[in-house]
């Protein structure tokens, strides 16, 4: 066990790595040395920053502070705390069943962890962080909570009501950032398209995406978990309109079917999803949309799954993801539906719906080959270097894998062009100076 060290391990999503990186900045302010690697724990102090959205999340977070626990057991780490959404959502539950846990702090009280160590909480370094992600990116939280009533949804249980950060702590944020090298920015929240209504009375978020790309130094700026209902279209034109606004748009759209999106409590229909998705194609050339869909919730019938099916078929997102639907405790579907469908079913559902987005994502990556795009480095890997283009966020969609055929910067951009592509990722080679994306 390494003395005044502090391992820091991280499940779930991007919003809850951001809250690490910042406990990682007081640890350090406070004279630690601190890591974010679940390889290397032999610390004093070892905090497990958990995730409770789902089953299969919850039993991951459950196995991690089991086996650390072991090793408390052992001697080899020291004090052991638990913070993050499993514990804000379980707390009565789990200080009984987990007595090697030292404490544990929900998801937004962790600032106590450090005054209950004795030490000091420095206010003035709070939306200052330890980058855990390679220099060049970063995520950037602009809100915390949700207001949606969606049936099968715990987030609203675990974060309460919506709290949009004020645009000028951000704007700050991203403009220190960029005095540390970072490049892109990752915006994230639960919901990005209801930034601003708490705060301001009226949607913001086109406003904070325009006052950000003004600022010298941001190359690219992404926007994850929008909201389908209620759409800002203004923010199109600001990403039509601004280079540095990559062509993206993460939002979540669950199902297609009609009767289906009413059992979900999702305010929007079929028609207006289909009007959604014909606009910002129309408004953003170019655009890459990812979506997240969802299979077995209470009452979905073959023919909504089928609807579900040619949904994927036809509109061919660039992005998708699914999962299986959760029976979450305290949700308006826990208390109101029966969870009839069989794990079976709903296995081989999702298993369909992947499969015909594979093809979808295998036709599209093959369609970009010849051609030339931005491409940034992440990493250098034995035979290749590893970069994503503006249509690429960071650990969930496909990377350009690229020749050796000459030394790469980790962080810079280059002109490339793809030679090859298969379902999930683009292989390709730098061009030359005259040849640009």
């Amino acid at each position: 066990m390494r003395r005044n060290k502090v391992d820091i391990i991280t499940l779930g999503c991007s919003k809850n790595l951001v809250d690490s990186e910042q406990l990682m900045r007081q640890f350090v302010a406070n004279g630690y040395t601190v890591e974010h690697d679940p390889h290397k724990i032999n610390g004093e102090i070892v905090v497990v920053n958990t995730c409770g959205f789902i089953g299969d999340a919850q039993e991951e977070s459950i196995q991690m502070i089991l086996d650390l626990g072991e090793q408390k057991k052992q001697g080899r780490i020291g004090k052991l705390f638990v913070m993050g959404c499993l514990s804000e959502r379980f707390m009565q539950e789990l200080v009984p069943e987990l007595p090697e846990v030292d404490r544990f702090y929900g998801k937004f009280n962790w600032k106590e962890l450090i005054t209950d160590l004795g030490k000091s909480y420095y206010q003035d370094l709070s939306a200052d962080r330890v980058l855990t992600t390679p220099q060049h990116y970063a995520f950037v939280k602009i809100g915390e909570g949700c207001n949606r009533t969606c049936s099968y949804c715990s987030i609203p249980i675990i974060t309460g009501a919506y709290k949009s950060r004020p645009m000028e702590e951000i704007v700050e944020e991203v403009r220190q950032l960029t005095t540390k090298g970072v490049k892109e920015f990752q915006f994230i929240a639960q919901d990005l398209t209801y930034y601003g209504l708490d705060l301001y009375r009226r949607t913001a978020l086109p406003e904070l995406v325009e006052r950000v790309s003004d600022l010298s130094g941001v190359e690219w700026i992404r926007l994850h978990y929008g909201y389908p209902s209620h759409f800002p279209y203004e923010l199109l034109t600001v990403m039509r309109e601004r280079e540095n606004v990559c062509k993206y748009m993460d939002i979540a759209l669950q199902h297609i079917s009609d009767r289906m999106l009413s059992l979900m409590r999702r305010p929007i229909t079929k028609a207006e999803t289909y009007e959604l998705i014909r606009r910002m194609r129309e408004e953003v050339p170019g655009i890459h949309l990812r979506t997240t869909l969802m299979v077995g919730h209470p009452g979905e019938t073959e023919e909504d799954f089928a609807e579900l099916l040619d949904f994927v078929k036809q509109v061919r997102f660039e992005r998708m993801g699914a999962f299986a639907y959760s029976h979450e405790s305290g949700t308006y579907a826990y208390t109101h539906y029966q969870d009839e469908i069989e794990p079976e079913v709903k296995q081989e559902r999702l298993d369909a719906l992947m499969r015909a987005q594979a093809r979808v994502s295998a036709d599209l990556n093959a369609a970009k080959e010849g051609q030339v795009f931005k491409t940034i480095i992440d990493r250098e890997e034995e035979d290749y270097y590893v970069g994503r283009t503006q249509f690429d966020s960071p650990e969930v969609d496909p990377e350009m894998l690229i020749t050796k055929e000459q030394p790469l910067a980790i962080g810079s951009f280059y002109p490339v062009r793809v030679t090859g592509a298969d379902e999930y990722d683009l292989f390709g080679e730098v061009v030359t100076a005259t040849e640009k994306p």
